[in-house]
Formats: C-alpha cells, structure tokens, sequence
C-alpha cells in the first residue's frame, strides 16, 4: 500500500484474478486512494463474481439461463436433481478460472461433487448440464469481438484445461452462420450491461443442439497470457496485443475523463 500511495499513476490496469481482485476489493482500495483504474466498479465486479446473483439477474432481465439451486449442508440430494437434472455442473459460486467445477452423471457422485467445491468456497451451485459447443465473447467498450469456439477434451473446461493441459481448440473466426454469430454478440453485450459491467469483459455462452445459447459466467478481468481468449479475439479483430492492451487502456480512459 505504501508503494500505491507514494507513486503516481494515470491509470491502473488489474490484472488479478479471483477473490481480492475481481470481487470489487481491489477496486474499493484503488477508489479509497482515487487512482482510476482499468474494468468495472465495486458493484459491478461484486456482482459478477457471484455466479447466482448474476444469473437470478440475467433471468429478471428475461435472459436465457439454465436451472440452478444452491446447495447448502445437508442438502436433499433427490430434491436438487429434481430441481436441475442430471447431468449437472457443480462449481463454487464465488470463484474464478473454474476452480473446483465438476460435472456430475450420477447421483452418488453429487456430494463428493459438492465437497469438491465447497473446499474452494462455501457458496455452492448446481446447475443443469446442456450438451451443446461452447463460446466465448470478449467485449471492449460496446463492441463485442468476434467469438471464440471452444472445444475440450475432457468435456468441461476447468482450471486444468484452461492453465495446464490447454483446450483441444480455439476457432476464431468462429464457424458460424454471421446472423447467428451477431444474435450471439447481441446477448453477450445485453448480459454486460445488465450486470453494469464497463470498459471491457468476457461472457461464456453454450449453445444447444436446437441453436439456443444459455448465458454461463461472465469475467470482468479477463485473462491477459499468451494463452487467453481475448488476445485471440483481439487478433481476429486485427488487434495484436499491444494494440489490444491500448485500445482497453483508451476505452477506460475516454470513460472517465471525456
């Protein structure tokens, strides 16, 4: 703290993931010390990193997404498969980078699912599992980039998957019909302003065999390696990644000093 306060900055660019970066903590010391930062505001990031409040948001809003149950000690196992189905995604509802998801075919393996999760938090979900291709868009001010495909080997795209082993593939462009593609980016962009996130995000969608996207999560510090999605999305765009880290930099100044 001594070092923040002593230094001068125009600008901060966080670029820390998970509780105590993206959960509006970092943010609330940066507003205390009046230093303008990069990404959304206490609220908003507050917001996001809570998977349940965001999608009892998205669904007041009138957005697609999946059934979901909090789960709590000695839950009702038969209840909750009653209420989302199986098979079923349980992830702790206040965590980044997919930290401790499952998937979950059976229900003798809902509590070890369960316990799994709630070693990275207490606030556990569970959420119904729609097969389906998974994309990502990543947005900078008000436009969203082009989409990502994801495809993964194991079936779920986890923390292994995103740090250690890699996706099976990234496709950017794409590969889908642009009318489809524009919907897509119409949804994701909708789904940033309703949480009120700003200067720039990425949202998770899935889409099903009938061509219906479900809203899944959305980042509003998205990974910056040389592995991310949205220097991916970016290149597609045209942007290498210097031009990407500007172009986030000048949106987030415009917005507060034009």
């Amino acid at each position: 703290m001594h070092i923040v306060i002593d230094k001068p900055f125009d600008i901060a660019f966080i670029v820390l993931h998970g509780r105590g970066g993206e959960d509006g903590t970092v943010q609330a010391i940066l507003d205390w010390l009046q230093i303008p930062y990069v990404g959304s505001g206490v609220r908003a990031s507050a917001l996001a990193m809570d998977k349940v409040r965001t999608k009892q948001l998205w669904q007041s809003a009138g957005l697609p997404v999946l059934p979901q149950v909090v789960l709590a000690d000695n839950f009702d196992i038969d209840a909750v498969i009653a209420e989302v189905g199986l098979p079923m995604a349980v992830k702790p509802a206040l965590e980044g980078s997919s930290n401790g998801i499952s998937k979950v075919t059976r229900r003798d393996a809902l509590l070890p699912a369960y316990q799994e999760a709630a070693k990275h938090n207490s606030l556990v979900m569970a959420e119904s599992w729609v097969e389906g291709e998974e994309f990502t868009g990543a947005i900078i001010g008000d436009k969203v980039l082009p989409l990502i495909r994801i495809t993964v080997n194991n079936g779920i795209y986890d923390f292994k998957t995103k740090y250690e082993t890699g996706a099976d593939e990234y496709r950017c462009p794409c590969g889908l019909p642009e009318a489809e593609e524009k919907a897509i980016q119409t949804l994701i962009l909708r789904a940033a302003e309703v949480v009120g996130v700003r200067d720039w995000s990425r949202v998770d969608v899935i889409v099903d065999a009938e061509h219906q996207p479900w809203l899944i999560e959305i980042n509003t510090i998205p990974g910056m390696t040389q592995n991310s999605l949205v220097p991916k999305a970016a290149k597609a765009a045209g942007l290498d990644f210097t031009e990407t880290v500007l172009t986030i930099l000048k949106t987030a100044w415009e917005e507060r000093y034009a």
